[in-house]
């Protein structure tokens, strides 16, 4: 199995980043190589990176940002909508969001947050 490469990339470095934690519209990050990026809050939640998120979504098959599927017949629970309490800043590389549902463990490092872009040639070129 290969490694992914962690060498830093002109890409891999935000120009600018904005979190809307006050209107929970998400957060905006444009790249240094000029690309844009925004990602909800809920698919940010969705691709948590930490250990408890990452077993869970390798044991049903999803990839990061991807919504739980409800079982055959399963009735959809009402949830909150997912929002930010908080933002910081860990060192220069990454970022950690305390989530609504008390969930605080992922570290979004830029590397992470930039191979996971949900724009849509990002989103093909994982395909």
């Amino acid at each position: 199995m290969a490694l992914p490469d962690f060498s830093p990339r002109v890409g891999n470095d935000p120009k600018s980043v904005v979190i809307h934690l006050t209107t929970g519209m998400g957060m905006e990050i444009e790249w240094k190589d000029g690309h844009r990026s925004v990602y909800t809050f809920p698919y940010l939640r969705d691709a948590c990176p930490c250990a408890l998120c990452e077993d869970e979504r390798s044991k049903s098959g999803r990839k990061p940002g991807e919504l739980p599927k409800l079982a055959p017949g399963a009735l959809p629970m009402f949830k909150p909508a997912v929002k930010a309490d908080s933002a910081e800043a860990v060192g220069k590389y990454a970022l950690k969001f305390s989530w609504n549902d008390k969930h605080d463990l992922g570290i979004y490092s830029w590397f992470y947050l930039r191979e996971f872009c949900p724009c849509a040639e990002c989103s093909a070129s994982r395909k």
